[in-house]
């Protein structure tokens, strides 16, 4: 008889797999004599959508809601049904006596293998793999102390109360929002209060009036300082900050105090995903979206770091044994940076790192014992993989040590001060210092009652600034802070909020939109503020732990959904989409909004009813016009597709029959559909996929 493990994801079947001798491989699950590892696609269960209870919910209409289904059911999704079918057939054979889950160790990974077993019925013993971390220890580890399933039951039901919760909320808010003012607006748990955190700051800097002050610089002797009163360096009287200028003008000044202070700073901890997008986005102006994409590429493809959604930025202690296999795993790409490490043995000198009570399902983001090879990797890989592994080694280093110096120096009744810092030991540091010349330290050098003449002094005018707009790297903060989301679904409800047009992305910065200020505005108060979220999470973690109702938490969420939904139809509130054009729909005579798409700027009718969109401005094709040889436009007719060149007057029919397909565009379409596609096929059959997609 043979255990039916159950993993989340192939790559992680397949390290399983290995590790547990199993070298039979199929294209759903790899066989061993004990084991047969299988795995999912992330979800393949998803809760019902309306139309699923009811036809009549395909179309949205204000006074069908809320939509509260008595009992909530699944169903299998479409474009990842060959895979649960294949572990639907293996869940049938006479030979399997128990399922081990060895799906993400938390509430997301339970939810993911749990609906998977209850859709196929499942009735036998159910045991959980729960590890922290893939290495091969750790995996030989677990599958010998391997949990019963009963012991995970209220983590399960944690996830489907928080499922359950966010599609009552969400997609009933999302349709009222929509069918009472026309417009479609979309409202969440998380998207929401995040939207309303963007605004804040933008009321913020509206409401800003800058403020003039005065900052006062002067050269004493050998040193630059700078005037400081109570710790404050700026004057806001001119005629306080003139006096003091006549006050000290080529006057003598005595130093008071000298200060000395040996100080350290830590070894930063590994990077958890919010983290390691805050550094991208700063250091290479990486959104958060594309630093996942990016990161899952490094984990997945080239196998060279740990897993990417986590929230943790600590090890557990049985990886202290795997450090030297990572550094010899980077020995190539990082020769002159490793070789001392490996010396000395692997051994870690940030020793904190390691902390199994703060590591929740997922350790910190670290390199794997994979050799790297720098060359295989894209210019923004290379980036982030860089960034990875230097926040990595930095825990093989010594703290950085530095002696902080400040002067008072006392001229005419006024204080000035100058600091410098003097490098005692860079410690880790030196993985990103560059050598650069120094500035001259004086400070050192000068000692307590000596006097020094005013040789220049400075008043320099200036404005009070507003806070800047958030950046993406702000925006990921606030979420954070404030419990909103997780690292896995920050970057997406990031984007989302694009999407929506609620807000716009220039240069790094969110601005809020016009239809973001009035969505706000008309949205319930309770989804604005991020206090609905943290109070679910508490409510949530206690459901996990055993120790909350769920049935009783699911009541609360549909009474709250009845609530939010009579506030909205109640509402004298007003909504005036911003983006109406002055032109009617052919098709059925509604104004027409101009939208800004990824095709570029779209005519959209008005009407929810409606489905007419066109181009605003004509798609340019790569048929060049064989008069003037400019780009030509591309239109669909009644005929079909054409070309059409305005200037020269000149209208040409695309062929009728296809044109075959070059090698740069057959895997630009693999690319494109390859991740919708099952695991394990093959080329052709990606590239027919592709092809009837297109078509």
């Amino acid at each position: 008889m043979k255990s039916l493990v159950l993993a989340e994801k192939p790559s992680v079947a397949r390290e399983i797999a290995r590790v547990l001798g199993c070298k039979q491989s199929h294209k759903s699950y790899i066989e061993g004599n004990q084991y047969i590892v299988t795995w999912a696609l992330g979800h393949l269960i998803e809760l019902k959508m309306p139309e699923h209870y009811d036809k009549k919910y395909q179309n949205w209409n204000l006074e069908d809601l809320p939509i509260i289904p008595e009992q909530m059911g699944t169903k299998i999704m479409k474009q990842t049904s060959h895979q649960f079918k294949a572990i639907e057939h293996l869940a049938k054979r006479k030979d399997i006596k128990d399922c081990i889950i060895a799906t993400d160790a938390g509430r997301e990974g339970e939810l993911v293998a749990r609906w998977i077993l209850d859709k196929i019925r499942w009735q036998k013993p159910i045991k959980r793999l729960w590890i922290s971390s893939h290495t091969d220890r750790s995996i030989k580890e677990g599958f010998q102390k391997l949990k019963p399933g009963k012991e995970f039951e209220a983590l399960y039901q944690s996830a489907v109360c928080r499922a359950e919760a966010d599609w009552l909320i969400g997609l009933n808010v999302t349709r009222a929002l929509t069918t009472k003012f026309q417009e479609p607006l979309s409202a969440g748990r998380v998207q929401t209060p995040t939207l309303s955190l963007i605004l804040e700051r933008e009321k913020t800097i509206q409401g800003f009036k800058p403020k003039e002050y005065w900052t006062i610089e002067a050269q004493i002797g050998p040193l630059k300082t700078s005037w400081e009163e109570n710790g404050e360096k700026r004057v806001f009287a001119l005629e306080k900050a003139q006096s003091i200028v006549e006050k000290v003008k080529g006057q003598k000044g005595s130093v008071q105090a000298l200060n000395r202070k040996e100080k350290s700073e830590q070894q930063p901890l590994p990077y958890d995903l919010t983290e390691l997008q805050r550094d991208a986005h700063n250091r290479f102006g990486f959104s958060a979206k594309k630093t996942l994409s990016v990161l899952q590429k490094l984990y997945e493809q080239h196998k060279l770091v740990t897993y990417p959604r986590t929230d943790s930025r600590y090890l557990t202690k049985d990886m202290e044994g795997t450090m030297l296999d990572r550094l010899q795993g980077l020995a190539s790409s990082y020769r002159d940076e490793v070789k001392p490490l490996i010396a000395n043995k692997g051994k870690v000198l940030a020793k904190r790192v390691f902390n199994n009570d703060k590591v929740s399902d997922h350790h910190a983001i670290i390199p794997t014992e994979e050799r790297s090879h720098l060359s295989d990797l894209s210019n923004d890989e290379r980036k982030l993989y860089d960034l990875i592994v230097r926040r990595f080694l930095a825990l093989f280093h010594q703290p950085y040590k530095y002696e902080s110096i400040r002067a008072l120096i006392e001229v005419n009744g006024e204080t000035f001060t100058a600091n410098e810092t003097v490098i005692i030991d860079p410690g880790f540091k030196k993985l990103s210092q560059k050598e650069t010349t120094t500035d001259i330290k004086m400070l050192g050098t000068i000692a307590k009652g000596q006097n020094f003449t005013v040789q220049s002094i400075n008043l320099e005018k200036r404005l009070t600034e507003p806070p800047a707009r958030y950046s993406e790297a702000d925006v990921l903060t606030q979420m954070e802070k404030y419990g909103l989301g997780t690292p896995a679904t920050r970057a997406e409800i990031i984007e989302r909020l694009i999407q929506t047009e609620v807000v716009e992305r220039k240069n790094g910065r969110f601005f809020t939109t016009a239809k973001g200020k009035q969505l706000i505005d008309i949205v319930n108060e309770e989804l604005k503020s991020p206090e609905l979220t943290a109070k679910w999470e508490k409510e949530l973690e206690a459901i996990s732990k055993g120790k909350s109702n769920p049935k009783q938490f699911k009541q609360n969420i549909r009474k709250q959904t009845e609530q939010l939904i009579s506030e909205i139809k109640k509402s004298n509130q007003k909504y005036k989409a911003h983006n109406l054009t002055g032109s009617k729909c052919p098709e059925c005579g509604s104004f027409l909004k101009e939208r800004t798409t990824k095709e570029g700027k779209m005519l959209v009718c008005s009407s929810l009813d409606c489905r007419y969109r066109k181009r605003k401005d004509p798609k340019l094709s790569n048929r060049r016009c064989p008069t003037c040889h400019k780009k030509m436009e591309m239109h669909e007719g009644k005929a079909g597709l054409y070309f059409q060149c305005r200037p020269c007057n000149v209208v040409e029919k695309a062929e009728g029959k296809k044109k075959a397909v070059t090698k740069r565009e057959e895997r630009k379409l693999v690319q494109k559909y390859s991740q919708q596609d099952d695991f394990g096929t093959s080329l052709g059959d990606l590239l027919k996929a592709a092809m009837e997609k297109k078509d």
